[in-house]
């Protein structure tokens, strides 16, 4: 075989723990959006919370079990660096990303003038990919590093 024409074994041992990792990662993140949608539906619709309260506390628990499913699964072959830590990076990771979707679709609802429903649902979808891509990286980087720092070995934190 000629050179580029084959699959180097190597480099398929190399994408294979990042695609594992990237595949427990869209599985947990589409699980974890079917745990809020349902979540805010039944406290708002039969328990009777307020819209806002409901989503809160459904955004609360979906985050939260997003967060342990990330760091048991998705990332449990990457450095454990504490609970406390690695939770407060992950709420502030999401609040930021949470802040940037609020803000593309403010941005196409206000200062662009659009008011269809469909142009603002593509605004979302967008800044949900962006979201996302962004989660990523960040968590893999900052909230379950490669590598644990030597002032954050303590897994109980």
């Amino acid at each position: 075989m000629t050179q580029g024409t084959h699959t180097d074994p190597r480099s398929i041992r190399k994408w294979s723990p990042r695609l594992r990792e990237l595949s427990a990662f869209v599985v947990v993140g589409a699980l974890c959006s079917v745990l809020d949608v349902g979540l805010f539906q039944l406290l708002y619709v039969h328990v009777g919370l307020g819209a806002v309260t409901a989503k809160m506390v459904s955004t609360l628990v979906s985050m939260t079990a997003a967060y342990f499913a990330h760091r048991n699964w998705s990332f449990n072959h990457r450095a454990q660096t504490g609970i406390r830590r690695e939770y407060s990076l992950f709420l502030v990771i999401n609040g930021v990303t949470l802040a940037l979707g609020l803000a593309v679709v403010a941005v196409a609802r206000y200062p662009l003038g659009q008011d269809g429903a469909l142009v603002l649902q593509l605004a979302n979808v967008a800044s949900i990919g962006l979201g996302t891509v962004i989660r990523y990286a960040s968590y893999r980087t900052w909230v379950f590093p490669a590598e644990p720092a030597a002032e954050h070995r303590d897994p109980v934190d």
